[in-house]
Order: C-alpha cells, then structure tokens, then sequence
C-alpha cells in the first residue's frame, strides 16, 4: 500500500495519499484580528430576531448530546430572549426527520448540522438552502473557510477525529493497536467496537478512507473478527467502557472527554492516518426564523462555541482558541481526508457492501 498521508508543518496539511485522499492545509487566516465582543452585525441580527420573536430550531448530528445542548445554552445565555431547540440525533436520522418535513412541507428545521457532505451538495441542488455568507466564517482556520461552500449556502462549523481507542482495563498501551490494519489481527476476535455507515457521518467517512486505502478486503478481514457494532461513532465509547468490547473505531473528542471523568479509556493516532472530520451547516430555504438562523451560525463559528469545543474536547475550528487537553496539535499528524467528491460518490456504495459483509 502507498503512503496514506505525511506529517504536517505548521503552515499547512500535505497530501499525497493512497485512492485519491486529500488533505487540505490547515493555517491560519493572515491580518484579521479575530472579535472577542458581539459585532454590529451579530447585534442587527439579535435585534431583529427578538422585534419578530423567533427562536432557532437545530438538527445536529455532530456532537455528544451533552455537547450539543450546552451550545444551545450558551446562544441563549448570549442573546436572551432567542430560544435554541436543539434535536441532537445520527447525520443519518436527522436528515431523514428533515427530508420528512420537507416532504410534509412542515418547516420545523432552521439550522441544519451534519458530518455527509453529499446531504448538503443534495440539499443544495434541490434549492433547499438559503445562501448566507457569515461574517464569523473569516476567523475559522483557512482550510475551514476553503472546506466551506463557494457559493455560501453551507459552512465548517465543527471538526473531529477518528482513531483508534482502547480500554485501557484490558489493553496496555504498549499492546494497543498501533494503525488501522492491527485491528484485523485475530487477537482482537470479538474485542472490536465499530459505528455503523448508514447512521453515522463519521463511520460513513472513516469506511470511504479504508476503502481507498486498503480496498473492501480490510472489513471482509474485519468482519472474521466479529466486531460489535452499533449506530453512532460515540457508541464504541459506551462499549469499550462497559468493557464489553477493547479496542475500537472511535471519536477523539467524545473518548477523551470520557476518560477525562475517570473511565479506563485511551486513544492512539493511527500511524497509518487519523481520519479528519469536517460537519457542516445549513440554513434552511424559507425559514420561519431568518434572523435567529443566521444569528445561530455566527455564534457557531464564534470564540465562544469554539471555547464549549476545547472544553468538551471537541477539536477547535478556530486559530485563536487552544486544542483541548491530550489531543495532538494536527499539524503533527498524518492525517487522511477524503474528497468531497469520494465521499459523495463512496457513502452509498459502503452502506451497500457494509450490508453484504456484515449483514446489518
């Protein structure tokens, strides 16, 4: 197999990388100090949104419930009298409970997260997105504002990893897997956690990167391992933490905000290529809500949602917001990245061969 990735400077992601990988740089945006107080415009925002009594509902996918509901708590505690609904559920239910509204011509969704890129190319396509260009997008990491869509109808506001964790009970450091393909090592027959690809973002794009990487053969040698698999990426953490299983395919963030409150949990990244998240977001077409929506996705891409990110150890999309404790600056890391166009074309396929290999 070719090399999948190659360490980073701090000026930017390098790639070259096996089946078309491609890795973006990461660096930051030059001149542009960022805001630390509510902009004028955040402030026309607020007013006209309290004059019209709106509130912001959110499908999200991307974040741990807990997560996801101290955001919303945090745009409230900001902008009082604004309400944040916020429905946290997997990238792929949120976006059927969305197409269901559509299709119910019900518009109970104002703001619309998630990790599938090809929900928002569709969405777009089909005029369901109202074109915003948000002020805060500036601020973000450039890679972040380029990942970002040209024509402005979807935006980064959030990124995460998929590695390797363990139970550290069961697996010494010295004994965990080291990249990717240690998971196929008989040792780990019934001791695997996975996600499932056709409710999880995150599990859909880290099996379109083993795919390019090592073809279909690695999860029909996976598969001889019997791995326990459930729906979101963050149920191998609930997994390994039971002890049920050992090892597993999982959230940097979500793991590491567990084993930040005592659970025997640790991550490796993967000599062989951390996969680099992106979760994107959207403002519906005709929301009932215009001025709370755009108001919600400037807070988003804001110091203060970035601040809830560090703190819940969720990777940060801003340059002047640190990293949260443990993880590894990225620009040290080989990571894998898949086009938006691989994941596109590749998410459907998966869940297809997912189906026939591991029957669920």
């Amino acid at each position: 197999m070719t090399d999948t990735g190659r360490r980073l400077d701090r000026r930017g992601f390098v790639g070259l990388t096996a089946g078309g990988l491609l890795l973006p740089g990461l660096v930051r945006a030059q001149g542009i100090a960022p805001a630390t107080e509510i902009s004028a415009h955040e402030r026309s925002l607020y007013d006209a949104a309290k004059k019209a009594n709106e509130s912001a509902t959110w499908y999200v996918s991307h974040y741990t419930s807990e997560t996801a509901e101290q955001i919303g708590r945090a745009f409230e505690a900001t902008y009082p009298g604004i309400k944040a609904n916020v429905v946290r559920t997997t990238a792929q239910v949120a976006y059927q409970r969305l197409t269901q509204d559509m299709r119910a011509r019900v518009r109970n969704c104002d703001v619309f997260s998630s990790t599938d890129i090809g929900q928002y190319t569709t969405l777009k396509t089909d005029g369901q997105l109202e074109k915003y260009q948000p002020q805060n997008l500036r601020f973000l990491f450039e890679t972040f504002q380029k990942a970002s869509d040209p024509d402005h109808f979807y935006w980064v506001t959030s990124a995460g990893t998929v590695l390797i964790n363990y139970n550290t009970r069961h697996v010494s450091a010295a004994d965990a897997p080291k990249k990717w393909t240690d998971l196929l090592d008989p040792k780990w027959r019934n001791r695997i956690a996975v996600g499932h690809p056709s409710f999880s973002g995150y599990v859909g794009n880290w099996v379109v990167a083993m795919r390019l990487a090592y073809g279909w053969d690695f999860f029909k040698a996976l598969e001889k391992n019997k791995p326990q698999i459930g729906r979101s990426i963050n149920d191998t953490v609930t997994m390994l933490n039971s002890g049920e299983r050992w090892v597993g395919a999982g959230p940097g963030a979500t793991t590491q905000n567990s084993a930040s409150k005592g659970n025997p949990l640790a991550i490796v990244y993967p000599e062989d290529g951390t996969l680099l998240m992106i979760a994107t977001t959207g403002i519906m077409k005709s929301t009932r809500n215009p001025n709370a929506a755009r108001l919600f996705v400037e807070f988003l891409m804001g110091k203060r949602t970035n601040e809830i990110h560090a703190a819940n150890f969720t990777d940060t999309t801003r340059p002047d917001v640190p990293p949260y404790p443990g993880a590894k600056d990225l620009a040290t890391v080989k990571l894998l990245r898949p086009t938006d166009a691989e994941i596109e074309k590749g998410i459907p396929e998966i869940r297809e061969l997912w189906r026939d290999t591991f029957g669920v």
